[in-house]
């Protein structure tokens, strides 16, 4: 992997279309070519309660701004060249995904989505394979599962997951070519291990380097490295800004490195995690903390000179294009 400025990355990209969506700067009236980096990791709300209504339990209050809305997303996300984006649903619209609905249905071209469903459940729910299925026609191409680590606690030992409902999710996984993205933490790595075990053939994602972070325990990255050997595993990488980290984030480069020479660049893909701090809680050592969709995209553009110009190009845009937008 050649050591290179991120003007001769551009060059040696070649096509003028990858050298537009990795610069910085866009025209005023850009055009969507110019728009390739694929963001896999947002999440978006919007003001209009009447129209998109909370959960239950939930008040205005509990949003962390008022809006952030699509459009409010695509005006950051446009100006450092990313055009393609899957929409997280948000945790206070419970099970209703009407509003990440409403924004794909509008422009499928560039939105997907990724939904939540729960495997387990004391209520009369539909099954969630056919939940899934049905989630799946709409343009939500993945389901959030949380680790045990993560979760409000259910009971059960260290297999979380040894429960119909998640086998049947596994399995339309595989059938449907529809990812598990797994919220979680290293501790949570050796049950997603063994379900991967069980359904080889099910497309699995992990969220935010799994937990791992640059002060994990060498046998927490080789819990996560190892998760490399199950074909379908991919990786997001992302979410840079937390742990009170501030840009240009570079503390973040040995283990990005080690994490793409174990699950190759076809297996990662790059995430924002939009909106950034001060617009979601946060511990961080500054008060109007310098984040942005920018310096997130730039981390592996301009400062992972380990990279190749088309290993960056996988990163940032071919592997979430390939798997959430070519089906």
């Amino acid at each position: 992997m050649d050591n290179m400025s991120r003007r001769e990355w551009l060059l040696a990209a070649g096509a003028a279309g990858l050298a537009t969506a990795c610069s910085s700067k866009s025209p005023d009236k850009p055009k969507a070519a110019e728009h390739r980096i694929v963001d896999a990791h947002v999440h978006i709300w919007t003001s209009d309660t009447r129209r998109f209504p909370l959960a239950d339990g939930f008040t205005p209050e509990d949003l962390w701004v008022p809006s952030f809305s699509a459009e409010r997303l695509l005006e950051e996300a446009h100006r450092s060249g990313v055009g393609k984006i899957n929409l997280i649903q948000m945790t206070w619209y419970g099970l209703d995904h009407s509003y990440i609905l409403d924004v794909i249905a509008n422009d499928p071209e560039h939105f997907v989505g990724t939904g939540i469903i729960p495997a387990v459940t004391d209520v009369s729910l539909a099954s969630p394979d056919r939940t899934m299925v049905a989630l799946s026609r709409q343009g939500v191409h993945a389901f959030r599962v949380r680790g045990g680590s993560t979760r409000p606690p259910l009971g059960g030992g260290p297999q979380w997951m040894d429960h119909p409902g998640f086998d049947k999710m596994f399995k339309a996984g595989a059938d449907h070519n529809l990812a598990l993205s797994f919220l979680m933490g290293p501790r949570d790595l050796p049950e997603v291990d063994r379900m991967c075990g069980r359904y080889p053939e099910t497309p699995v994602i992990l969220d935010h380097f799994a937990g791992v972070y640059e002060g994990s325990s060498e046998d927490e990255i080789t819990a996560l490295l190892r998760m490399s050997e199950h074909k379908r595993v991919m990786l997001k990488v992302g979410a840079f800004y937390s742990r009170g980290r501030t840009p240009p984030y570079t503390s973040l480069l040995p283990l990005i490195k080690r994490v793409v020479a174990a699950f190759g660049p076809e297996r990662c893909m790059w995430e924002s995690d939009a909106p950034f701090p001060p617009d979601r809680p946060s511990r961080h050592p500054l008060p109007d903390p310098p984040h942005g969709i920018e310096p997130a995209v730039a981390l592996i553009r301009d400062h992972a000179d380990f990279l190749s110009p088309a290993d960056k190009e996988q990163i940032l845009i071919k592997t979430a294009e390939d798997f959430f937008f070519k089906r």
